[in-house]
């Protein structure tokens, strides 16, 4: 069967800082028409920063959407035309102050395909250095260090439901994992 949906016609209804909206025609594999809204973003970056004791590095900030202080990793919007993995070591710094010796790639995910065009990049950073961090004008934020066994309690027991933290911290608890079977 054929799912493929074409595009018939395009309306940019607004574009913002970091999204743009538009409202496309499409038409549908049975030949009718529909309408699609579709969010256009940049993507982003998230990076579980691992300590030598299994221990995360945490951010606690404001997310004004659901009017609450959330615990989430390090993560940050690229820029246009910035390679992920140079946006990773940025956002690491800006945010914890660190920088990593040894950075794994986890891959990416769609946010949420219905109807959002995000690609979120995660990185596990190993090996760390401190610093200090530099946040942007707009960014107040607190870092904390949990235990990786703590964390992927919490994702199991849904107290950490930010997407881009819960796939960083259960994949980066399976890496782990794999790691220790290998050797």
């Amino acid at each position: 069967m054929n799912l493929i949906e074409k595009t018939i016609k395009q309306e940019q209804i607004f574009e913002g800082k970091i999204i743009t909206l538009r409202r496309d025609t499409v038409k549908l594999p049975n030949g009718n028409e529909a309408t699609r809204e579709v969010v256009e973003h940049p993507g982003g970056v998230a990076v579980v920063a691992l300590d030598e004791h299994n221990e995360v590095y945490m951010v606690r900030q404001f997310r004004y959407p659901f009017g609450e202080v959330i615990s989430e990793i390090p993560a940050g919007k690229l820029d246009a035309g910035e390679d992920p993995f140079d946006c990773c070591v940025r956002e690491l710094a800006e945010e914890t102050g660190l920088s990593a010796g040894h950075y794994d790639y986890l891959g990416k995910f769609m946010l949420s395909p219905g109807f959002c065009r995000e690609w979120i990049h995660i990185y596990l950073a190993r090996d760390l250095t401190t610093g200090d961090a530099h946040l942007d004008a707009d960014e107040f934020l607190e870092v904390e260090k949990r235990p990786l066994v703590d964390l992927v309690e919490q994702v199991m027991n849904n107290e950490l439901t930010d997407a881009k933290t819960v796939m960083g911290i259960l994949k980066t608890n399976e890496l782990l994992r794999r790691e220790r079977n290998r050797a």
